[in-house]
């Protein structure tokens, strides 16, 4: 099946994000689950992005990019809203990537360069979302 690289959102990497990553596996997929945050869970948003914009946001792109580092290019980069902002990252400049899936946020193409030709992705949100991660940005 697929390999699969997936980033928690600004609560951290919290049961939820572990439960959908286990739902992955039991599908047959093999799941990375890298915490951006150092263990830390948060309990509302904007406490995470707090946490985040303390520790900067270079910096938590960066965590995203080394926990990459170790693993085979030849993979699918996932992220909820926060986390998506490493796993386009690395969809769009690290050679290799199968596909993305995006939930919550998305950034614009241009902040990475270009899309990779040939890659597929799925963006999932909601119409006006009043907490998108991008109005946060």
């Amino acid at each position: 099946m697929t390999e699969v690289l997936l980033f928690h959102h600004a609560l951290g990497l919290t049961e939820g994000v572990r439960r959908f990553a286990d739902r992955l596996r039991e599908a047959g997929h093999t799941v990375h689950t890298p915490d951006l945050f150092e263990g830390r869970t948060f309990g509302s948003i904007d406490e995470g992005v707090g946490y985040a914009s303390g520790v900067g946001w270079g910096e938590i792109q960066e965590r995203g990019v080394r926990a990459a580092e170790s693993l085979p290019a030849d993979r699918v980069y996932a992220g909820f809203s926060l986390g998506v902002v490493p796993a386009q990252r690395l969809t769009q400049t690290r050679p290799g990537a199968r596909g993305a899936l995006f939930f919550y946020s998305c950034l614009p193409v241009e902040e990475f360069g270009s899309w990779p030709a040939g890659v597929p992705v799925q963006i999932h949100g909601a119409d006006a979302d009043p907490i998108a991660f991008l109005a946060r940005v």
